[in-house]
């Protein structure tokens, strides 16, 4: 493995000219910082792991943590993850504070600014899609404290990466596995989170497209949001099927699934409906069992967790950006079968 002794002596400058450049500190010439990237990169070299983990330690790196939804069993597996990568990253002396809130753009506002100003290093955000927010990410990037965003994006902020599913894709499998165990024409309620928050509005642009360019004969006859909560889910369940008690399918894009299967176990319908959903927390489970649930597709939030956590301190102790920003999650369709 190169050394700095080494890269200083073929660049022809002081170890600590080339400690500067490594470590991004500045006051270097930019001929010389090239000179110096330029050898590092040929020999390969790579920072000592036991002096980064020092240097870390020194600095008590605090990285903030604000997702959504208290008590969202999602999240709670997204926060195992990051639990996980936590200890493994343990010798980098990091700690977190960590924040839940509900989709609510001011909550989330004063949470950006609350954690701030407790003197986070970075953030780890499940972002509400709104300009306001993509400025809150901005402001952190120039004030040197990086964002990777979590389970859902906004792309044209200053964040350094993304970590969760391609969300239009994600629509675009549902709309398939729905033409596969649907039959004839059918008609389709659509639960959602939240319209302002974008995976669970790109899921159902990615559906529509794949309907579209595939002339499935499948008509979406209402679309209503829950919150995420599935005390809201069974009261719009409830009102949606009473309203079209014809349904033949159900698209939850997000939480609440519980609330709404128990909704459609409690109405009055002439035949059972299709229902696909993400995720299999233990309630989903239940429910797919129970044969409520035709099918699940997963997108791992234990790895989100875990991903965006050891991308955002790779990049604290490094000053590197990631080689891939966007890091998306291998999809998975479970069955009753399946467990």
């Amino acid at each position: 493995m190169a050394t700095i002794k080494e890269i200083a002596e073929l660049a022809g400058v002081s170890r600590g000219t080339v400690d500067r450049v490594l470590n991004h500190r500045g006051f270097v010439k930019p001929e010389t910082e090239k000179k110096v990237l330029e050898i590092a990169g040929l020999l390969h070299y790579e920072p000592n792991k036991a002096g980064m983990a020092l240097a870390a330690q020194k600095k008590k790196f605090v990285i903030g943590v604000l997702l959504f939804g208290e008590g969202n069993p999602f999240f709670d597996a997204v926060i195992e993850g990051l639990q996980q990568k936590s200890e493994d990253l343990s010798i980098y002396g990091c700690t977190m504070l960590m924040r839940r809130i509900p989709f609510d753009l001011q909550a989330q506002l004063a949470a950006i600014d609350a954690l701030r100003a407790e003197g986070i290093h970075g953030l780890l955000l499940s972002p509400y899609n709104a300009a306001e927010v993509q400025l809150k990410i901005d402001e952190l990037w120039d004030a040197g404290i990086p964002c990777v965003t979590v389970n859902t994006d906004i792309p044209n902020s200053r964040r350094i990466a993304y970590v969760g599913s391609d969300y239009h894709k994600c629509g675009r499998v549902a709309a398939n596995l729905l033409g596969l165990v649907g039959s004839g024409a059918i008609r389709l309620g659509v639960i959602t989170g939240s319209h302002n928050i974008l995976c669970h509005e790109e899921r159902i642009f990615g559906f529509s497209d794949y309907i579209r360019e595939n002339r499935l004969p499948v008509e979406i006859v209402d679309i209503r949001e829950n919150g995420d909560d599935d005390y809201q889910s069974y009261d719009v369940v409830s009102a949606m099927l009473t309203g079209h008690p014809d349904i033949d399918a159900l698209y939850f894009t997000a939480a609440g699934v519980f609330g709404g299967c128990r909704a459609i176990q409690n109405a009055s319908l002439p035949k059972p409906p299709v229902v696909i959903t993400f995720d299999a927390v233990p309630s989903t489970v239940e429910m797919l069992k129970a044969g409520v649930i035709t099918a699940t597709i997963c997108q791992h939030p234990e790895e989100q967790g875990a991903r965006s956590l050891a991308l955002l301190v790779d990049y604290l102790l490094t000053n590197k950006l990631p080689e891939q920003p966007l890091l998306y999650m291998d999809l998975e369709i479970k069955i009753k079968e399946s467990f």
